[in-house]
């Protein structure tokens, strides 16, 4: 079986457990938002990116009004023509328009911007920072586009059952820094930066 086929199967399985979370707690996204580390937005804002939820996605909108209120600067993707992602400055009660496959984003005319603080949804997790989305890599090429530009932290906003041993990865695969979930954090980079510490260096260390 190949990577692309573990990845399928794994996205099949992550749909319905993802579901399932969202079943058993209707009130997550208030308790993510309630316990969302604010020094995250000190040390990585001020501009904050979201989404607008789709299916099971865990809603942002609760987290971005506190993120607002704590003097956030917020935006949200936008498809450009080329398929990239593009970030434009919108804030919680603004228009929005309907676009390709029913999704909504900020209007054309609206402003350009570019996030520090990257929160992304996604289909699972691992503690290496891996991520699971749905296979069409707009939020790889577009992390990567912007650490590119300077700093970009990505943290995901997840349920707790979407935190799994192992996701299978590519080299173009963007890492994230940290995940917040309705029970807590995950901080993701810190993990694994201890996980390559503690790694044993390649080769047999003789002298020449």
């Amino acid at each position: 079986m190949s990577l692309e086929d573990d990845k399928t199967t794994l996205r099949h399985r992550m749909r319905t457990l993802r579901a399932e979370a969202e079943a058993r707690d209707p009130d997550a996204a208030q308790k993510l938002a309630a316990i969302f580390p604010m020094k995250l937005l000190e040390r990585y804002g001020p501009v904050v990116s979201a989404y607008v939820p789709i299916n099971e996605e865990i809603d942002p909108m609760p987290l971005l009004d506190r993120l607002v209120r704590a003097g956030a600067e917020t935006c949200l993707p936008r498809m450009t023509p080329e398929g990239t992602i593009s970030w434009r400055l919108w804030a919680p009660g603004e228009q929005l328009e309907r676009r390709g496959f029913g999704l909504l984003e900020p209007p054309e005319d609206a402003p350009e911007a570019v996030p520090t603080l990257v929160l992304t949804p996604l289909l699972a997790f691992d503690t290496f920072g891996n991520r699971l989305g749905y296979g069409r890599g707009h939020y790889d090429r577009a992390l990567a586009t912007l650490r590119t530009k300077g700093r970009a932290f990505a943290c995901a906003l997840a349920y707790a059952a979407q935190q799994i041993d192992r996701v299978p990865s590519e080299p173009h695969d963007e890492p994230l820094d940290w995940a917040v979930t309705p029970i807590g954090s995950v901080p993701l980079f810190m993990m694994r930066n201890r996980a390559a510490l503690a790694t044993p260096p390649t080769g047999d260390g003789s002298a020449a």
